[in-house]
């Protein structure tokens, strides 16, 4: 049983003062260091993912080109080799084993979707690895960690994810979509329940 995290999203727009700043997207970034720093023996291999836009096209209409309808259209955010696009700094990258990029001129939520910069994808990533379990934290609860743990529940890996190590949108959206991946077979768990565990064994 391989074991991996996902970190998903943890980027300068996606946290406070941001493009699409979200509330509390930046003690989600302290937060996950400190879970990994504090658990060190919990996960195998610890993957996240950054959106990694085009900043010369709509990125497939991912971009508005007027008033964003923030559903299916954005305003301008994570472009490649921005400071917006970069991890928060209170993320540890020393932590992270595979980094993965998404978007690249299209929409993109799900972490499935994007690639390594050598151009390996997701799936073929765990299964290199042969990784069988997930869990899931970072941001956006109701749009790219959904989309990610439904995804690797698609893909036959047991998925949990951390809501204390989650930040979303909308509360209401967010609750919707944390029901949907428990509806699908994901399971919802704190950090402090999985380090517990992991400890006992």
């Amino acid at each position: 049983m391989t074991k991996a995290l996902f970190i998903i999203d943890v980027q300068n727009d996606f946290t406070e003062g941001g493009a699409l700043g979200v509330d509390g997207g930046a003690a989600v970034a302290e937060h996950v260091t400190g879970y990994l720093r504090d658990n060190p023996g919990v996960y195998d291999v610890v993957i996240a993912s950054r959106d990694w836009h085009d900043g010369e096209n709509d990125n497939g209409g991912h971009f508005a080109s007027g008033e964003p309808d923030y559903v299916d259209t954005w305003p301008r955010h994570c472009v490649a080799g921005t400071s917006g696009a970069e991890y928060h700094p209170a993320l540890d990258t020393s932590l992270i084993d595979v980094h993965i990029k998404k978007g690249q001129g299209r929409p993109a939520y799900s972490i499935f979707e994007g690639t390594t910069d050598e151009g390996a994808t997701l799936p073929r990533v765990l299964d290199d690895l042969s990784v069988t379990h997930v869990d899931v934290v970072g941001i956006a609860t109701d749009y790219c960690v959904r989309a990610s743990a439904l995804d690797a529940l698609g893909a036959d890996r047991t998925v949990r994810v951390l809501t204390d190590l989650v930040a979303g949108v909308a509360p209401e959206s967010s609750e919707r979509a944390l029901d949907e991946v428990g509806a699908a077979g994901g399971e919802l768990a704190s950090s402090a329940d999985v380090a517990r565990k992991a400890a006992d064994r």
